[in-house]
């Protein structure tokens, strides 16, 4: 009688609200709130990158059925061989990128909201001469580890030259690597030649393009462009207008820059194709009313599309999608809650908030992989999913990671439920495999969220992976659809 009175008792109190009272106890829930672990199948899947080919990568671009404009999305790991000899440098290397990757957003954010852009620090040089052996980048990097975690092939020109670009929600100015070379990183496919494209066209100054920069000087009347990421990366050279293709389609006339001088964390790509929310990226020059994309697994081979103008999914979650005043280029969400095993997080009601200044808020970012979330927010969730697995082996943390588990004699694990909340009684629960990530071939596993000391919060890569996210630009909505890559 006893247990029966606590289950409704339980029951009762959550019914108060939709999504439950913050400050019930671990064992209440609203939904169902453990989901089961494949270990099994993650351990395996740490194996794929030091046995897939990126030569036997298919190459062909494709349309799809539901979009204007579509084409493949590939992992890092089908692009570019790994040169780690096993999965604990991997993961590593991968979390020392991604820290260098919310370094980047955090100081474009920062520098924003002080009214300071990159080129007030170190601008351009707009010599008379525009030499390739006088460019000089406006950071000196220490590292080209390679970064972008997603590429898709496109067509760059005519006729188009293919290349692999980086697909980044983060950025909006579109580029890629040209000759002649100042100073060009490694990419798997040759450099773009500028004098074999007869659409190449160069900008003019006065162009509503060349002024839409944050960063451009003048050479005999030609737009130069600076692209600088905060983490030691950039690309200087010619803002230009070219055509690009995505699948059977071709788009003229699209803003890129060409990149003489290219430094920093590109390794493997030719350059980057801007999916953010400001003029010069590529939904913006085309006017899409919408794009969506589905990261796959990073440690797969198999390929998912980008599309653009494409119909929100019927069964999406949908949550808001806001803009902040000071930064056009980030997408935020109108994230309220997060629960774990149906238990909501007893965090402030302004945590996913974008204050009056510009700080604050939680952005959607394809380019980051591990979720970074508040530090106090972060001590909420980690505590409350410590409590729902005390049944499980502790071990110790990996790098950012401070809560790891061995998971070596078990084949399946059970785990709290982790989900994120939206207004409207909104909610979207996480595949286990999304914050629960082998990081060697042996067992470990890391809960894949992490503390920031930026007032920005950021949902990764990690925990998209597997869903279709779609950006509704003209309705001003973000949708999530599990299962529908």
């Amino acid at each position: 009688m006893w247990l029966l009175f606590h289950v409704l008792s339980a029951a009762l109190l959550f019914a108060s609200s939709p999504f439950g009272d913050s400050r019930t106890t671990p064992h209440a829930s609203i939904s169902v709130t453990t989901t089961t672990l494949d270990v099994s199948a993650s351990i395996q899947n740490t194996l794929k990158p030091f046995s897939f080919d990126p030569r036997t990568t298919p190459q062909s671009l494709i349309s799809s059925s539901s979009s204007s404009l579509a084409l493949q999305l590939h992992s890092r790991t089908s692009v570019q061989r790994t040169s780690h000899n096993d999965y604990k440098s991997l993961t590593l290397a991968r979390l020392e990128r991604d820290s260098a990757r919310v370094r980047s957003l955090s100081a474009r954010l920062d520098l924003a909201i002080r009214g300071i852009a990159t080129s007030d620090l170190k601008p351009l040089d707009s010599g008379s001469e525009f030499e390739a052996e006088e460019i000089q980048g406006p950071i000196v990097s220490g590292s080209s580890q390679g970064s972008g975690e997603y590429f898709s092939r496109v067509g760059i020109g005519k006729p188009p030259s293919q290349v692999y670009m980086v697909l980044d929600t983060g950025s909006d100015v579109n580029w890629l690597q040209c000759a002649p070379c100042a100073d060009c990183y490694q990419q798997a496919d040759p450099i773009f030649e500028p004098t074999s494209s007869s659409s190449y066209s160069p900008l003019t100054c006065n162009t509503k393009q060349c002024q839409s920069l944050d960063e451009s000087e003048c050479r005999n009347n030609t737009c130069l462009y600076e692209v600088s990421y905060g983490d030691g990366s950039y690309t200087v050279g010619d803002f230009v207008t070219e055509t690009v293709t995505l699948g059977s389609a071709s788009v003229d006339n699209i803003a890129i820059g060409c990149g003489h001088n290219n430094e920093g964390l590109f390794v493997g790509a030719a350059g980057l194709l801007g999916l953010g929310g400001g003029s010069l990226s590529f939904p913006s020059q085309i006017n899409a009313s919408t794009f969506s994309y589905c990261l796959v697994d990073r440690d797969s081979d198999s390929t998912s599309t980008l599309e653009f103008d494409s119909s929100l999914p019927p069964n999406a979650v949908t949550a808001p999608l806001l803009r902040n005043h000071e930064l056009d280029t980030f997408y935020y969400l109108g994230l309220t809650g997060i629960s774990v095993g149906g238990d909501l997080l007893p965090i402030s009601e302004t945590a996913f908030k974008i204050d009056e200044s510009g700080n604050g808020g939680i952005i959607v970012d394809s380019g980051t992989a591990v979720t970074r979330l508040q530090t106090e927010t972060y001590n909420a969730l980690r505590d409350a999913f410590v409590r729902g697995t005390r049944a499980l082996s502790p071990t110790d943390g990996v790098a950012l990671f401070d809560t790891c588990y061995d998971f070596s004699s078990r084949s399946s694990v059970e785990v709290p439920t982790v989900s994120f909340h939206f207004p409207e009684g909104k909610v979207l629960p996480l595949p286990a495999k999304n914050y629960l990530i082998p990081v060697d071939s042996n067992g470990t596993f890391c809960f894949a969220f992490a503390p920031t000391s930026s007032s920005l919060s950021i949902i990764g890569n990690v925990q998209q992976q597997g869903t279709r996210v779609s950006f509704n630009l003209r309705n001003s909505l973000i949708g999530f659809t599990p299962n529908k890559c």
